[in-house]
């Protein structure tokens, strides 16, 4: 890739990182959020992201899950700074091996957005952050054990990785046999549509191994124009698309919400994979709701969706060997 910034790039680096800054583009007042919150988990948003909200209005679901609100500062028994047990299961300071016959490859700390429910936000990443010394140990760990067959790139967000680096890392991913699948869990599709740029689809396109992208969306409102562009763009280069959501209070937990979203995401070329229960990050206890209120909800939707549009309703659980289904 040339030295010169792409156009995503810039876009980054000129997204909202000040909670006034954003309440005022979006016609509100700055009191509404809280700079304190910020200190234990910086906000990031992109005007990308931004347009999408609607301006005057505070209880925007797209403004909700990325605005610092005093409700973050609040303890809360039993939510924890690694809810999902990752800690106990990294290797390399980069690799994260819970599951039978894959593993999580931990490449960046960095989001285009922070969402206030992200069950990382407490990680310690500045221990952990992908070095070339570090990325040779994973790939010799990758090379002995060989129940391994499928690399998923997390973070952070992988797709904050240049071009340059997301082939490097394809490629040498490909030359370990017993590697069948490579696949990428990102929100950049979503909140950063520029991201998915003709550079990075043809390393996709032309990569050795199936590539899956599995996408983070939350709300039908996400999907903007630029997104859908995207995502077709991608789906039409023989990109596996898939999806997992969150399911939040206040945001996307109702029936209309949540069917909308899965028929706006096959719309989009992406078919709907998982819907998660919150896992119990600190300081995101005011998204959470009841695990039965959650089952309802799901029972509700495979009733009213063909079936292929219906994700799962799973919890990850610390320890466990599979997330668990709840229905």
């Amino acid at each position: 890739m040339n030295t010169y910034t792409a156009l995503w790039q810039k876009e980054l680096a000129q997204a909202f990182t000040h909670p006034p800054a954003l309440l005022d583009y979006l016609n509100l007042s700055p009191q509404l959020a809280s700079s304190l919150a910020t200190k234990n988990f910086a906000m990031r948003v992109p005007l990308a992201y931004a347009e999408c909200m609607e301006k005057g209005n505070i209880n925007d679901p797209l403004l909700q899950q990325v605005l610092p609100l005093n409700k973050e500062l609040i303890e809360e028994q039993g939510y924890l700074n690694d809810p999902v047990g990752d800690l106990d299961c990294l290797i390399n300071d980069c690799l994260i091996h819970k599951y039978h016959g894959r593993v999580l490859f931990i490449t960046t700390g960095g989001c285009a957005v922070n969402c206030r429910f992200c069950f990382r936000r407490n990680f310690p990443y500045a221990e952990v952050q992908l070095t070339k010394e570090k990325e040779l140990h994973a790939v010799q760990y990758l090379q002995k054990n060989t129940d391994i067959h499928e690399v998923i790139f997390s973070g952070g967000d992988p797709l904050l990785l240049s071009n340059r680096r997301i082939q490097g890392l394809i490629l040498a991913l490909s030359d370990i046999a017993h590697i069948q699948r490579i696949r990428f869990h990102t929100r950049l599709p979503i909140v950063l549509p520029s991201r998915i740029d003709s550079e990075l689809i043809a390393i996709f396109n032309n990569a050795p191994l199936p590539i899956i992208l599995v996408t983070h969306c939350n709300h039908p409102n996400e999907l903007s124009a630029a997104v859908k562009s995207a995502c077709l763009s991608l789906k039409q280069a023989n990109i596996s698309l898939l999806n997992q959501s969150v399911l939040l209070k206040g945001i996307n937990d109702t029936l209309p919400i949540l069917s909308s979203l899965s028929e706006k995401l096959f719309a989009c070329g992406i078919l709907p994979y998982y819907l998660h229960v919150l896992d119990k990050a600190k300081g995101s206890a005011h998204f959470d709701i009841p695990q039965q209120s959650a089952i309802n909800l799901h029972q509700q939707l495979q009733a009213q969706l063909s079936g292929y549009l219906v994700p799962k309703l799973v919890r990850e659980e610390a320890g466990k060997s599979s997330k668990t289904l709840l229905f």
